[in-house]
């Protein structure tokens, strides 16, 4: 199994290096034979070849099996004819990772966070994004220089197989979507939305459907995350939903998240959040997000590929970080501890081993 790895910008080659120790930690203990791949992109890649993402590094990482994918700083990188590439989009655009799979669970033992266990299946290849909804060129202009136009893109292809996704996971959870939309206002383009996730939906009878427009969605899912389990939206609403579900979870620094295509089989790990760059080289962030979006990678591509031993590896790294962070001791700053991310790293890791360790023992 082939991982492709790049960093990218800002607080991304540390966390990307804790969650390498977790990986290669987890690969001994579970015999995954996984070999790993190292290539620049973001600003490393802009200095050394022009350009924040060459076309050949996309192509490169096509032939891989997963991919991590570490921050960007794409909101300090120069215009796209000067080589800022958005990294992520690139990725998900010509890679068609269209299923962005972002999860938020609290945890008791960390903090007073509502209850809640979900899962925000995000559309990611188009929408309001204005470098991924046009053959060529970007949907956001300027006619004037005192008026700016973005053109949102919205396919019933795309609706389809992203409802699609939202409801074989509901399959195997709590049987319940949420479709999150503003058909209200957006009557065409949210109204061929809702009209796909109905289409899906009548292919599921045992899964109940419910739909929110998305400014009562944001008060419900403050009032009661609980109630909800997966929840299914267009790229942009996603998008801000699971910043405020993994916020209200305890932290946007546990939100782990994949990027994948069920029909091509390739899956990428990327954490949540940005690049950080005002704390990068400090040995501060938290890599729980990357760590867990790895963990989640190789659980994705246990059940794809029918590899039992890479769900349970997806599992325990799991499991070892709520172990971690049960621990006050063993926690970094943003939560209130004062680990480093190298040893957080190296906390997860031990807790794999070890955990690992004792269930050899005892089979022995």
């Amino acid at each position: 199994m082939k991982i492709f790895v790049t960093p990218c910008d800002g607080i991304g080659p540390e966390i990307t290096a804790a969650t390498m120790e977790v990986m290669k930690a987890t690969d001994a203990a579970f015999g995954l034979g996984l070999e790993y791949h190292f290539e620049d992109t973001g600003f490393t890649s802009l200095e050394k070849h022009g350009s924040t993402l060459l076309d050949e590094t996309i192509e490169l990482a096509r032939t891989f099996d997963g991919i991590i994918l570490g921050p960007q700083s794409h909101m300090d990188y120069p215009p796209r004819d000067k080589g800022g590439v958005n990294v992520s989009a690139g990725f998900r655009v010509k890679l068609d990772l269209y299923a962005n799979v972002r999860p938020a669970r609290s945890r008791p033992f960390l903090n007073d966070a509502k209850k809640m266990d979900l899962v925000i299946m995000r559309e990611a290849t188009e929408g309001f994004y204005p470098d991924r909804n046009m053959y060529a060129g970007t949907g956001e202009f300027m006619p004037t220089p005192e008026v700016a136009l973005s053109v949102r893109k919205i396919t019933a292809p795309a609706c389809e197989r992203i409802a699609r996704q939202a409801f074989l996971l509901a399959m195997k959870r709590n049987k319940k979507v949420t479709a999150v939309h503003k058909a209200n206002n957006f009557i065409l383009t949210d109204g061929l939305f809702l009209q796909q996730v109905r289409k899906v939906a009548a292919e599921f009878p045992e899964v109940t459907l419910n739909e929110f427009i998305i400014d009562a969605m944001a008060a419900h899912l403050v009032r009661d995350p609980s109630r909800f389990d997966v929840i299914v939206a267009t790229n942009f609403y996603s998008d801000i939903l699971s910043d405020l579900a993994s916020e209200l979870s305890g932290s946007l620094g546990l939100a782990g998240s994949i990027n994948a295509n069920a029909e091509t089989g390739l899956v990428c790990a990327q954490a949540q959040y940005g690049s950080a760059p005002d704390i990068q080289n400090q040995n501060i962030a938290n890599p729980t997000s990357l760590i867990l979006s790895a963990a989640m990678m190789l659980s994705w591509l246990g059940e794809q590929r029918g590899l039992p031993q890479f769900e349970a590896a997806g599992a325990e790294i799991e499991r070892a970080v709520d172990e971690v962070l049960a621990n006050p001791a063993t926690r970094t700053r943003d939560l209130g501890g004062n680990i480093n991310t190298d040893t957080f790293g190296s906390l997860v890791a031990q807790a794999v081993q070890n955990r690992r360790g004792g269930r050899k023992a005892v089979n022995a």
